[in-house]
């Protein structure tokens, strides 16, 4: 197995809402906002090599979209999909897989790409998974959600005859209540290779799903919105844009316990300077231990 970081760009959000109830003059420090307000985070995806399969996991923005979309999330950098994968000797048409973990549109912007007044799959071999709880959920969002998922990322998907969904039925969801909150973490096989399975938690979206990938005699988690940074590990570090904050809060406790105990790898969709680190339990709870590259384990 070889894991690959592949790096989309960059882009801005409001510092408010990535921190939630935390005052700007704690987190500030942590990610320091500029004259509008607005942080900088990565669109980190994560690419596997194995057994004959290339499985992306999520896929950045994309870059579709009009004037007025990036003059509000304001895509900058000089990375792109193509290039990553190009430095490692990839294209698009390459991929096998796309495992992606929910459809807001930072995510999945990149399945979909326009082709004159088409839209298509970027990835023309691969099939896309996600799971049918998100996809109804994603496809009939509810008014404070849905502009975080664009149809014109989404349906396209459907469209082409690519799209698969994973089995999570059978678990709890975080739709009806904050009290609604599980007290475990499920792991499900993803049906990809051996050495991928994956969670599911509710806080942040209904049934998003966090790929875990056996390397190396580790385990390393993708950890898209549960923790977009390390910044986000201190458990009152939930965002705004959570749909269940409470929930959140409750699965990262269980998950930082996990991961503690067990010496897992977290990978770092958004952080915009670390990509992953591992974690220890001090005498305020669990901390960040050390930070490093993917290409350093």
């Amino acid at each position: 197995m070889k894991l690959y970081t592949i790096n989309t760009g960059y882009f801005k959000l409001d510092g408010g809402a990535m921190f939630g109830v935390v005052p700007k003059s704690i987190w500030n420090k942590l990610n320091p906002a500029d004259e509008n307000n607005m942080c900088s985070w990565a669109l980190r995806c994560l690419l596997i090599e194995d057994e004959g399969k290339l499985i992306l996991i999520d896929n950045g923005m994309g870059d579709k979209q009009d004037a007025k979309f990036f003059g509000h999330y304001y895509l900058h950098g000089e990375d792109t999909l193509d290039k990553s994968l190009a430095q490692h000797g990839f294209t698009k048409d390459d991929i096998t897989d796309v495992f992606l973990t929910h459809l807001h549109f930072d995510h999945c912007g990149g399945s979909i790409v326009r082709e004159g007044e088409k839209l298509v799959p970027a990835f023309k071999n691969a099939t896309y998974w996600s799971n049918h709880d998100h996809w109804k959920w994603a496809t009939e969002p509810n008014a404070r959600e849905k502009a975080s998922f664009l149809k014109e990322n989404i349906l396209p998907i459907q469209e082409s005859g690519q799209l698969k969904f994973f089995n999570v039925s059978g678990e709890s969801s975080g739709v009806s209540t904050d009290a609604t909150i599980s007290s475990k973490l499920t792991t499900h096989n993803s049906q990809l290779t051996p050495a991928v399975s994956f969670f599911t938690v509710n806080g942040h979206t209904d049934k998003m799903m966090l790929p875990k990938i056996n390397y190396k005699g580790r385990t390393i988690v993708f950890m898209a919105d549960l923790l977009p940074s390390t910044a986000h590990i201190p458990l009152p570090y939930v965002m705004a844009y959570d749909m269940f904050p409470l929930t959140t809060l409750n699965e990262k406790k269980l998950f930082l316990t996990e991961a503690q105990q067990n010496d897992y790898i977290l990978f770092f969709e958004h952080d915009p300077v670390n990509e992953c680190c591992n974690l220890q339990m001090t005498e305020k709870g669990i901390k960040v231990n050390e930070t490093f590259k993917l290409r350093e384990i």
